[in-house]
C-alpha cells in the first residue's frame, strides 16, 4: 500500500512509517482526512494506524491501494478545502478517516455531490442518518445516538434514578444527550453543553455538586475526556458520584492517562480488546506488537473500515459507485467486534456491551467486558432513510 503525506502530521501517537513507494499500475486512491493534531489527535492516529495495519498484513490482497493522508486540524473549513482538492486535483473517489461530526457534516456533502463514496470510521451524525441518507455514504462505527442509547440503557439497568448529563456543544454532543435520554428511564436533574475546545470544567463541577445526582453521564472524547476526569477528581467527586459512560469518554488511552481515577467506572461499547474472536485476537496482537500501545475503539473501527473497503474492492471499484455500494452492503468481512451488518440507512446493526474498569491479575487496570446491554441494535433514524 502506498502512503502519500502532503503535510507534516502532528499526531498524539507515532506511526511506524512504511517506505513510501508509488504503486505500479492503476491503484485505488483513498483519501483519508482525519484529526491528527490537538486534543483529539490520538483518535485520528489510531484510525490511521489500524487502517495501515490492515493493509500491511495483506487484508487488501492483490488490490493496489494508495492512501493519501491529511490532517484536518479539527477545522471544518480546512477539511472541506482538503476534500475538494482531493476530488478535483487527484480524482479521488473513495474517502474515509473523519473523527468529528462537525467535520463530516462539512465534507460529506461535497464528496457525495461529486459522485464519490464516503466510508466513516467514526463520526455518525443524525443529520446524515435519516431523510438525508445517501447511497454512497456508509458508517462502520455507529450512529451517534445509538452509541449513547447503550449508555442510557446501562444506567437504567444499573439502577440509577437521577442523572446529570454533559456533552460538548456540537453535532455529536447533541446526539449524545438525545440518545442517552431516549433509553434512560429515570429523571434528568440537569444537563450542560460544554465547548469543544474547553479545558476548564470548574463551573460544570459546581453544577454537578449542586444537583447531587445518583450518577453522571458525560461525553468528552480524546483529550477532553482526560481533562474532564482529572478535574472530576480534583473537585472531590470521584468516589461520591459515579459515572456511566459510552466508549469515547473512556478508552485505553484515556485509562492510561488517568489511572486509578477510573476504577469501577461503567462504560458501554460495541467492541473491547478482550473480545474472544479470531479477527479481534489477530488485530489486538498485531496492533500492540507494531505500535507498542493498546488499541482504542477508534483503532478497532479504523481496522474494520479497512476490512470493509477491502472486501468491497474485491468485486468493484469506487469509480463505479453503484457497483461498489452493492459490494459494500454485503459486509463480507470478519469484524473485530463480532456480528456486523448494515441497516437500511447503511449504518451498523450490532450488539452493545457493558464494560467496567477493573484491576487484572497483573495488577493493571483494564476495561473488562461484563455482559451484553443491547442486541442487534440499529438506530432511531433508519426508518426515515429511503434508498
Amino acid at each position: 500500500m502506498t502512503i502519500t503525506r502532503r503535510a507534516a502530521i502532528a499526531a498524539a501517537a507515532t506511526l511506524a512509517a512504511p517506505s513510501i513507494v508509488r504503486a505500479q499500475g492503476a491503484a485505488v486512491k483513498i483519501g483519508m482526512i482525519t484529526t491528527l493534531s490537538g486534543p483529539g489527535g490520538y483518535l485520528g492516529a489510531d484510525i490511521r494506524d489500524a487502517f495501515q495495519l490492515a493493509a500491511d498484513t495483506g487484508m487488501f490482497g492483490a488490490t493496489k491501494v494508495e492512501l493519501v493522508i491529511e490532517d484536518d486540524g479539527l477545522k471544518p473549513a480546512q477539511a472541506k478545502q482538503i476534500a475538494n482538492r482531493m476530488l478535483k486535483s487527484d480524482g479521488i473517489k473513495l474517502f474515509t478517516g473523519i473523527v468529528f461530526s462537525n467535520i463530516l457534516e462539512a465534507v460529506a456533502p461535497d464528496v457525495l455531490e461529486e459522485g464519490a463514496v464516503y466510508v466513516s470510521p467514526n463520526a455518525g451524525p443524525s443529520s446524515l442518518a435519516g431523510k438525508n441518507c445517501h447511497r454512497n455514504y456508509f458508517v462502520i462505527s455507529w450512529q451517534n445516538d445509538s452509541l449513547h442509547e447503550s449508555a442510557g440503557e446501562n444506567a437504567t439497568r444499573l439502577g440509577y434514578k437521577r442523572m446529570y448529563l454533559l456533552a460538548p456543544n456540537y453535532p455529536a454532543g447533541k446526539d449524545a444527550i438525545t440518545g442517552f435520554k431516549r433509553f434512560f428511564k429515570g429523571e434528568i436533574v440537569g444537563e450542560a453543553y460544554t465547548k469543544l475546545d474547553q479545558t476548564d470544567y470548574a463551573p460544570e463541577m459546581a453544577q454537578i455538586r449542586a444537583a447531587n445526582p445518583d450518577a453522571v453521564f458525560q461525553f468528552h472524547p480524546g483529550g477532553l475526556g482526560i481533562a474532564f476526569l482529572r478535574q472530576y477528581q480534583q473537585a472531590g467527586l470521584v468516589g461520591k458520584i459515579p459515572m456511566v459512560l459510552a466508549a469515547p469518554s473512556l478508552d485505553a488511552t484515556t485509562l492510561g492517562a488517568v489511572g486509578e481515577i477510573a476504577t469501577g467506572m461503567d462504560v458501554t461499547s460495541h467492541w473491547n480488546s478482550d473480545f474472544d474472536n479470531a479477527a479481534n485476537k489477530r488485530f489486538v496482537a498485531g496492533f500492540t506488537e507494531r505500535f507498542k500501545r493498546m488499541p482504542t475503539y477508534y483503532a478497532s473501527q479504523g481496522y474494520d473500515t479497512a476490512l470493509a473497503i477491502a472486501a468491497a474492492l474485491k468485486s468493484a471499484n469506487p469509480g463505479n459507485a453503484e457497483a461498489f455500494r452493492t459490494a459494500m452492503l454485503k459486509a463480507d468481512f470478519a469484524s473485530v467486534r463480532g456480528a456486523f451488518k448494515f441497516g437500511a440507512n447503511q449504518h451498523p446493526v450490532q450488539d452493545w456491551y457493558g464494560l467496567r474498569v477493573e484491576k487484572g491479575a497483573d495488577g493493571k487496570l483494564a476495561l473488562v467486558t461484563k455482559g451484553k446491554v443491547l442486541t442487534n441494535h440499529g438506530d432511531a433514524y433508519a426508518a426515515q432513510c429511503k434508498l
